[in-house]
């Protein structure tokens, strides 16, 4: 009876496996015969960004991201390089009269929040209009609807203004439960990255540096927040400490929204502005289609480029698909660059918390041999720190927007050992053989020595040394300078132009045009690698891990979380540079 069930499942998942196939083949099919129409922007159009979606750096070209999202009701993943280059591409539109900014939630973090908000905020310089509406704000979407002439909010809408917070997930007592135990052998007191694995509280160091960095971060907000909407930054900190913007007529009341209004009215203002007629729809288009409508170029055609590698996710050995940095995939692309004549400058755009220090070495050599022949940027995202970092650090200039999360220059070693686990909690015993005293060294099957301690120390320390240097070397300082500022602690953008890890503060946009200017160059082309895999491969990995992901997620439900958090544990091979991994702010 079992094998009759365990093949007649079989053959169900296999049916189930050749229809989705065939479905995907069908569209491929479609897509090739079919060429897609070119939106048509009429006169006195509106440009609709709603920013409801994942906003990933670089522009996801697979057709099939959406139909293997399984959400069907999102508009599809838009890449931050092609916001950006529509918004700058609507500012000269001559169809685009303005911009309407239909929020609800931004699902990003606040160094693309930023990146965008300065886009919206040079689309003004244009003339034409902004309207923000929603029918309630969070902290980040009011950020980004500051940026807008006028904000409007659903009456009896609320506002979330009360402050950023930092939420860090501690494992230590639900490790102990499992009988696992974390054997952590670091360098840098602010090393926070291993301390869910160590502890169930935060530490005076850790509580420390997030203090200074969310104070950086609020700080940057309520600047611009102040300059946007006229208020103090005291009244607006008061505001956030009293709670005193929850309803709709104290947030009229402090002029921190222009009104209220049903999503209708807004509509008719829109119309107004359009000089639509009442009975008519506003003329609008969409970022995500507006992305289609080709763009006037007035410059000459060149074969001069600027290439940006795009670096996104943990730094791993090896070769790795997109959302890691693999760093022979990674390293390949930046050898292209170097090697390619119609390269002229090259921008690395990094979004990464770091990983492995070695895999991050054999990047941050192939970044220094670059810079020896050709102007290289780096543009840092959300976050670059750690192993993030010491990838960029030997760029010739290093861009940052003032709430990317950087520095955390430090190194950890890690070794679970699964002895208790398996032997009290399980039941299962190991017998080990060696031929040689330490051949099991890193077993999770057993405990450290205190001799094999010293030597991973040591270890550590050394690559600490390096890593440092390394800084040193890049960013003209002294090991005693990188060392103060060191020590795994992790800095603002803000922070880190004041001790100088960083340059100049800007996105992506800023970081091209300054590479353009390095290299003399007024007309180019922007030449973005690696490059991405074909729908067809793309969507069958992002078919096999969201399929995997769901099914163990359904299964061990509220202990998912530990368990993503055990299986990026059993991926650290090696050394590892990283900052914290469950840091959010909200």
């Amino acid at each position: 009876m079992k094998t009759f069930l365990k093949y007649t499942l079989a053959t169900i998942v296999g049916i189930l496996v050749l229809n989705i196939l065939g479905l995907i083949i069908f569209f491929i099919v479609v897509g090739a015969i079919s060429s897609p129409d070119v939106p048509t922007v009429k006169d006195n159009s509106v440009l609709v960004s709603k920013f409801n979606t994942p906003v990933i750096d670089r522009t996801d070209e697979n057709p099939f991201t959406q139909f293997a999202s399984g959400n069907f009701a999102m508009e599809g993943l838009m890449g931050l390089d092609q916001i950006l280059e529509d918004i700058k591409k609507a500012k000269t539109d001559e169809n685009i009269s303005g911009i309407f900014l239909r929020l609800s939630a931004f699902p990003g973090s606040l160094g693309t929040l930023e990146e965008i908000r300065d886009a919206l905020v040079d689309f003004k310089e244009s003339g034409k209009f902004i309207l923000a509406h929603a029918d309630a704000y969070s902290m980040k979407t009011y950020y980004l609807a500051s940026a807008a002439d006028k904000i409007y909010m659903t009456p009896t809408g609320e506002m979330d203004f009360k402050g950023l917070q930092s939420n860090v997930l501690l494992f230590k007592r639900a490790l102990d439960k499992y009988g696992v135990d974390i054997q952590v052998i670091r360098h840098g007191t602010f090393k926070s990255a291993v301390e869910p694995f160590l502890t169930d509280e935060i530490s005076d160091a850790n509580k420390e540096q997030l203090q200074v960095m969310l104070n950086s971060l609020w700080g940057k907000m309520i600047d611009e927040i102040s300059v946007a909407r006229d208020i103090s930054a005291d009244d607006l900190n008061r505001y956030a400490d009293e709670l005193s913007l929850a309803f709709d007529h104290q947030a009229l009341e402090k002029n921190m929204i222009d009104g209220l209004k049903y999503y209708d009215e807004v509509l008719d203002e829109l119309r107004e502005l359009t000089d639509t007629d009442e009975d008519d729809d506003v003329p609008a288009i969409s970022l995500k289609k507006y992305a289609d409508v080709p763009v006037t170029k007035d410059k000459q055609a060149t074969s001069d480029r600027i290439a940006v590698i795009y670096a996104m996710g943990s730094v791993v050995t090896g070769d790795a698909e997109e959302g890691m940095i693999g760093s022979d995939r990674i390293a390949r692309a930046i050898r292209k660059a170097r090697e390619s004549k119609k390269v002229k400058a090259i921008v690395f755009r990094v979004n990464s918390g770091g990983g492995s220090a070695l895999a991050s070495e054999v990047i941050h050599r192939e970044i220094k041999l670059a810079a020896e022949v050709k102007p290289v940027v780096a543009s840092l995202g959300d976050v670059a720190a750690s192993g993030g970092y010491y990838i960029v650090c030997p760029a010739d200039t290093i861009v940052a927007s003032e709430t990317t999360i950087t520095g955390s220059i430090g190194v950890f070693g890690i070794i679970p050992n699964l002895q208790e686990m398996l032997n009290d909690k399980i039941g299962i015993t190991t017998g080990t053989v060696t031929t040689n005293k330490h051949a099991d060294l890193g077993s999770p099957f057993r405990s450290l020595t205190g001799d094999e301690e010293k030597i991973m120390q040591q270890y550590v320390d050394d690559v600490y040394v390096t890593f440092a240097n390394h800084v040193a070397e890049g960013r003209s300082m002294t090991y005693e300078q990188v060392d103060e500022i060191g020590g795994g602690r992790v800095w603002s953008g803000v922070n880190a132009m004041e001790i100088g890890l960083i340059d100049v503060f800007g996105g992506l946009e800023r970081a091209i045009g300054i590479a353009a200017e390095m290299a003399d160059l007024e007309n180019y082309r922007v030449w973005s690698l690696p490059t991405l895999d074909d729908p067809l491969t793309a969507i069958m990995k992002q078919l096999s891990g969201e399929v995997k992901a769901r099914i163990i997620s359904k299964e061990l439900e509220a202990s998912y979380e530990l368990y993503k958090k055990a299986e990026e544990v059993s991926k650290m091979h090696g050394i590892q540079a990283i900052m914290p991994y469950t840091l959010d702010i909200y």
